[in-house]
């Protein structure tokens, strides 16, 4: 195991609440583009009110890999998991690990990201981790031989404002310098998760800084339509500008669930245990996931 790690460059680091046999791949080893996150407060993972652990004061985006569990065929697909958390924190549990879980018992190899945050107080809160989400796309890509994937099959998902940065990330040029010329940080598909404030009041339309006109790949969308965080005038605009463009894509509105739900149920919501399956069917139609 500690030979197959240093073949992929990967390092472990014990964390609370993550085991420490988890493998993770650093994203700038060699320094990261500003704005940057301070080390000081410490990293920490901590479980709130509600029994949930959320993370906070990453100053060292990287990626926990989640294999396939022993039995299960892999089918070639990997998928970057982007959890929420307003930009102050990151919810990686039940946005991150409980995810990822569920993407490996599909076959699907789950890249859980931990970006920088808190980034709240910065200009654009978004920059930072939209270079992050870029960067785990390109890197995922580079190391598929090594990692037994099919470069052509590496996807995001992302929840919340994680959602937010995934279709920043995935509509925009490279936000970081370097990588060589043959490098590519956009996904071959994309699940976004009630996105976070990707519509814009104002203008009644998608926040300027996504740039649909640039393309995006095969989509899934799901939310509430109860969402006050996410308005879904965001998502169905999305989803409108999608098949406008003929590009394949999938939405799912459930009256009731609010925000945040990540793979948890909620009392008197079907969404938030209906759109895992949704979005499994989804996947297996796009030759993603195992039957």
């Amino acid at each position: 195991m500690k030979a197959l790690l240093c073949a992929f460059g990967l390092s472990l680091l014990t964390l609370p609440g993550h085991p420490a046999e988890l493998p993770e791949i650093k994203l700038w080893p060699a320094g990261m583009p500003e704005p940057t996150v301070p080390a000081d407060p410490p990293e920490k993972t901590e479980q709130g009110p509600d029994g949930i652990t959320r993370r906070s004061n990453v100053s060292q985006p990287r990626l926990f890999v989640h294999e396939p569990p022993a039995g299960v065929t892999r089918t070639g697909a990997a998928v970057i998991v982007v959890p929420g958390g307003g930009f102050g924190r990151l919810a990686d549990e039940h946005e991150g690990s409980d995810a990822a879980v569920w993407l490996a018992r599909q076959g699907i190899v789950a890249f859980q990201l931990a970006y920088r945050t808190p980034t709240n107080k910065h200009k654009e809160p978004h920059a930072g981790p939209a270079q992050d989400v870029q960067r785990a796309v390109n890197e995922v890509r580079r190391r598929a031989v090594e990692l037994k994937l099919d470069p052509k099959k590496i996807g995001v998902l992302g929840f919340s404002a994680g959602g937010q940065v995934s279709l920043i990330a995935a509509t925009n040029a490279r936000l970081y310098a370097g990588d060589g010329p043959a490098a590519t940080h956009r996904p071959d598909f994309l699940l976004v998760i009630y996105p976070y404030k990707i519509y814009d009041p104002a203008t009644k339309a998608i926040r300027a800084d996504i740039h649909l006109e640039t393309g995006l790949p095969p989509t899934f969308i799901a939310q509430a339509g109860d969402d006050g965080g996410s308005l879904p005038q965001g998502s169905t605009l999305l989803y409108l500008d999608l098949i406008t463009r003929k590009i394949p894509a999938e939405i799912h509105i459930y009256e009731k669930g609010g925000h945040g739900f990540g793979m948890r149920p909620r009392p008197n919501a079907t969404g938030p245990t209906d759109w895992p399956l949704r979005a499994a069917d989804w996947l297996r139609l796009h030759g993603l996931a195992n039957p």
